[in-house]
């Protein structure tokens, strides 16, 4: 970690709120959550949430110098939200914006035993966060500059992305490493509405990094094949090796220099650019560009139990964006990105379960048994020193 600072995470904060439907049975969610009902639950986890807190906290936990970038109104969760984020370290907050027009966003998480998530949000300050948010001057100390959620950022999805690219532009002109995630929008309002396929192409020749969930990518480049899938029990499950070449080339194609797809219990698939384009990743550049070119990896999950899936993406990229900060080979990048995965969902919230980065690597290395992962496809081979899937499209195959 030597040289520059480490990372700056800019883009959408909110309040979360998790009620503790543990005690729920698995077959009561429909039944019980009916008009007129009243519903007794748990206690409340009260947590923040939103890329820059479950990424950047969890990057900070990992060891990582981390600075956040969010906008917050200047009200009760507000206050509540710089709080939590100060208590795990006061210069963390440096960089937050404070709205006293704006009222501050919130989630409502109801994670119920059994059944997939589902949220309530409200945007609120993140509705009015654009280019002019930024703090240039302290991404320019960083060696990497994390953003996430365009799509619960009105102003950065608005005008075909044009604030979202004014950003990542600058940015990437400073010659700091660019990370890029995305969330789901919802389908009815103006995020799901918006032409994503050519917001993409207009940013990622400025984008380093490019992890969102294969649900993302395949709602925003294969809305079909998202609209049929997602009507099947485990849609993950569904997804061939061969959608996940073709989608990670096309990412490849718009300028991505290292492009993969968060799959859940399905783990973590990865395809990189040529050695060219990874040398041309700026200032969180690999040491060595070859070892990282041209490859193609599906790292299965560790085995876990699972006490509430909330951020476990978000720390699955903290996990890979930490080890690439710290010149890890990509095996080991995505090795920790899935363990941070894990790590995070054996508690409800977002952050509280991620290790400090040598107690999680103790894990690691200790024989944390994985999850079964088959790939069904030719070409493709296991790895048995490392644990993982290499495809058809990495160098080392061809």
């Amino acid at each position: 970690m030597d040289g520059k600072a480490g990372v700056v995470v800019a883009g959408h904060i909110c309040l979360d709120m998790i009620p503790d439907l543990a005690a729920m049975p698995q077959d009561g969610f429909a039944q019980r959550f009916r008009p007129g009902h009243l519903v007794e639950v748990g206690p409340a986890t009260v947590s923040t949430g939103g890329a820059v807190s479950n990424t950047g906290l969890a990057l900070h936990k990992l060891g990582v110098s981390t600075r956040l970038m969010g906008k917050v109104g200047d009200d009760l969760f507000g206050r509540a939200v710089r709080q939590v984020v100060a208590a795990r370290g006061g210069d963390l907050v440096d960089g937050m914006v404070v709205d006293g027009t704006a009222k501050t966003s919130y989630t409502i998480i109801i994670d119920p035993p059994g059944v997939d998530r589902a949220f309530l949000h409200f945007p609120g300050a993140n509705d009015t966060f654009g280019a002019a948010d930024v703090r240039y001057d302290v991404v320019a100390e960083a060696r990497l500059f994390h953003f996430g959620y365009p799509p619960l950022l009105r102003l950065t999805f608005q005008d075909g992305g044009a604030q979202l690219v004014e950003i990542f532009q600058r940015v990437k002109a400073l010659g700091v490493t660019t990370s890029l995630d995305m969330t789901l929008p919802d389908p009815s309002s103006a995020a799901g509405r918006a032409d994503w396929a050519a917001i993409l192409r207009a940013v990622m020749p400025s984008v380093d990094v490019f992890l969102p969930s294969i649900e993302e990518a395949l709602y925003m480049l294969r809305r079909e094949t998202y609209e049929a899938l997602s009507q099947e029990a485990g849609a993950v499950e569904q997804v061939t090796p061969a959608l996940l070449s073709e989608l990670g080339g096309e990412l490849l194609a718009m300028g991505g220099r290292i492009v993969g797809f968060k799959m859940g219990e399905q783990g973590m698939y990865v395809r990189t650019a040529g050695r060219a384009a990874v040398e041309a990743l700026g200032a969180a550049c690999p040491s060595d560009p070859t070892a990282w070119a041209d490859r193609e990896l599906w790292a299965p999950c560790f085995q876990v139990d699972v006490a509430g899936t909330t951020g476990a993406g978000d720390a699955a990229i903290a996990g890979f964006l930490a080890g690439l900060l710290r010149d890890l080979s990509l095996e080991e990048a995505l090795t920790v990105a899935v363990a941070a995965g894990a790590c995070n969902v054996e508690t409800p919230d977002a952050v509280s379960g991620v290790r400090p980065w040598e107690e999680m690597w103790r894990r690691v290395r200790g024989g944390w048994e994985r999850r079964a992962l088959h790939v069904d496809a030719r070409g493709w081979r296991f790895d048995e020193k490392n644990h993982l899937w290499i495809g058809t499209e990495d160098r080392r195959t061809r």
